[in-house]
């Protein structure tokens, strides 16, 4: 059979878009699954615990995200060992095995306590190790796999079909939820597993990342992986121009063996700054993720019809058929982010979003609070203004920049700390969502208005204060927002973020600045401004190839010619 059943070029890139968007399509499902199930009577005659408890209606639907959380966890701490293909497929398998464990459970003899909820949950938890590690690996491996002219669009796509899948979930429960006996909620259930069998046929023949491949010094694979993606054959200038790059971004951070081989990179990169600022850019990547879940998302993702029920007043049927609609139109509005996300790139979408955002829960709170059937009318509206603006930006943006703006040498362990940070945080809205709904009402949306007005000085904050130098060893800002600063990184390739940040560390200049200033590079221009400025350099040396004069004087390639200066601005 032929190697990647014979897909070269585009064919393969669509291949290797369209598996890793039926990762987060599952996601999505996964996500919206429990929305119309936790109130269902069936569901409720099962698992009697959970009936009129919000509570324990909380902790079923929350501990899904503890199994996320472990999931990331475990990428983080292998998932440079193992690679991104299998911990694609490991998630895959892993989720299938929980949703059969979930499907499996009922009541246990007769009682409304006993080993049914017990295994329900277990099976959750299950699940959500599969979907974290799905979560972690697929952003990396696309974002290692794709070209620089549409890797932020396929990112995009990828977080904004989460909204489909969401979408789907809602209206397969609403088109079951009249079935008599548990089959309305053990199919809806059930059916993820279509999306994760599509995962595992998909992964089976696509490539491993090249990025992966050439750090692990499996050179061969490497390049053969980078000829099939662009169509080229192996020997082509391009195809090696390519290798080189990532083979230089590896070497100018990474240790490497006498075989080639890179060393897994230690947790202590992770709080490394300097001209590869890697505790900065991994803080970008996951204060993202935090102010994507805090600001309220699955507070009305995941209890949309509850709110429905307990905050507007409306009958079930009803809270389940404006549920379909409201995912309707957050499915309608993340698709429009396909659409800009090249054009207005990601700093305002963040702004623009949480603009949104707040002025939704604005009107959803005023409208709650005279407790009228007219001013609940509002109050809904406002939901659907929120999710809008939330599907427009907030969902797919917090999947799209941890993914390109950490480097090779810590992007899977600090992409695994920005998808910890989601699930960890995901896990405490939805788990204090109902309770606080259930206490202080209007108050729930008062309080996500709130940290949304938060969000806006840490996105674009009106000052900030940097004074430090290009040979300093230690590298900290003297004002906390500096580190929160969101370098636009709108059509660069992943070598030209590194150079942003060597620019501005040796410029002693904002990164936001340094990417405003930097034009669009070419790749031989990147090349050249990567040795300009010392993109990626470690302790002053290059390991692979080259040697990094410690005067500054220059590049030297392994035969002793200098091939580049390197400016160092003090």
């Amino acid at each position: 059979m032929a190697k990647y059943l014979g897909l070269r070029g585009r064919p393969l890139s669509l291949a290797v878009s369209a598996t890793c968007t039926i990762g987060f399509l599952l996601f999505g499902y996964d996500q919206g699954v429990m929305s119309g199930l936790i109130t269902h009577p069936d569901f409720l005659d099962t698992f009697p615990s959970t009936k009129n408890n919000s509570t324990m209606q909380g902790l079923v639907t929350a501990l899904y995200e503890i199994g996320c959380l472990f999931g990331a966890i475990f990428v983080l701490f292998f998932g440079d060992i193992i690679g991104r293909k299998k911990g694609i497929l490991a998630g895959a398998t892993i989720m299938i095995l929980g949703t059969v464990v979930q499907i499996t459970s009922f009541k246990s003899g007769g009682s409304s306590r006993g080993g049914g909820l017990a295994q329900f949950i277990a099976g959750r938890i299950i699940t959500g190790v599969g979907n974290g590690m799905n979560t972690s690996s697929i952003p990396t491996y696309q974002a290692e796999c794709a070209n620089t002219k549409n890797r932020g669009l396929l990112i995009c796509i990828q977080g904004g079909i989460i909204a489909f899948g969401t979408l789907i979930s809602y209206w397969l429960n609403y088109g079951v939820s009249d079935y008599p006996g548990s089959f309305s909620w053990r199919f809806p259930i059930a059916f993820q597993i279509v999306f994760g069998l599509m995962i595992l046929v998909g992964m089976s023949i696509l490539p491993d990342s090249p990025r992966w491949l050439l750090s692990c010094g499996r050179d061969k694979e490497g390049t053969e992986v980078i000829a099939a993606l662009y169509g080229l054959p192996v020997d082509s200038h391009e195809t090696l121009l390519h290798k080189r790059i990532i083979l230089e971004s590896i070497a100018a951070s990474t240790d490497v063996t006498a075989d080639g081989k890179a060393h897994v990179t230690p947790f202590s990169e992770l709080v490394t700054n300097g001209r590869t600022q890697h505790f900065r850019r991994m803080l970008l990547g996951a204060s993202s993720q935090l102010m994507q879940q805090i600001g309220g998302c699955n507070a009305v993702i995941y209890y949309f019809p509850i709110l429905f029920e307990t905050s507007i007043k409306q009958t079930r049927h009803t809270s389940l058929v404006m549920g379909g609609v409201n995912m309707a139109v957050y499915a309608l509005f993340a698709t429009a982010s396909w659409f800009i996300i090249e054009r207005v790139g990601r700093r305002k979408l963040f702004i623009w979003g949480t603009l949104g955002q707040m002025l939704g829960m604005i009107i959803t709170f005023a409208g709650l609070i005279p407790g009228t059937p007219n001013a609940g009318k509002g109050a809904a509206a406002g939901l659907f203004v929120y999710i809008a603006a939330f599907g427009a930006s907030w969902l797919p943006l917090p999947w799209l920049y941890p993914a390109e703006v950490n480097p090779l040498r810590t992007r899977a362990k600090a992409n695994a700390v920005s998808t910890c940070t989601n699930w960890a945080f995901n896990f405490l809205v939805v788990l204090v969502t109902p309770i606080m709904v259930d206490r202080i009402g209007w108050g729930t949306y008062l309080f996500f208005a709130c940290v949304n007005a938060c969000f806006l000085p840490i996105i674009h904050p009106l000052h900030t204060t940097q004074t430090f130098a290009c040979d300093n060893q230690y590298d900290y800002p003297l004002t906390f927002n500096s580190y929160f600063w969101y370098p636009e990184t709108r059509k660069r390739s992943l070598e030209e973020i590194d150079i942003i940040f060597a620019k501005g560390y040796c410029e002693n200049i904002s990164y936001v600045r340094a990417a405003r200033e930097l034009p669009l590079l070419t790749t031989e221009e990147v090349e050249e401004m990567a040795l300009r400025y010392g993109a990626g350099l470690d302790e002053g040396r290059r390991r692979v190839g080259y040697t990094y004069q410690e005067d500054g004087a220059g590049i030297e390639s392994g035969s002793g010619e200098v091939v580049g200066e390197v400016e160092k601005v003090v």
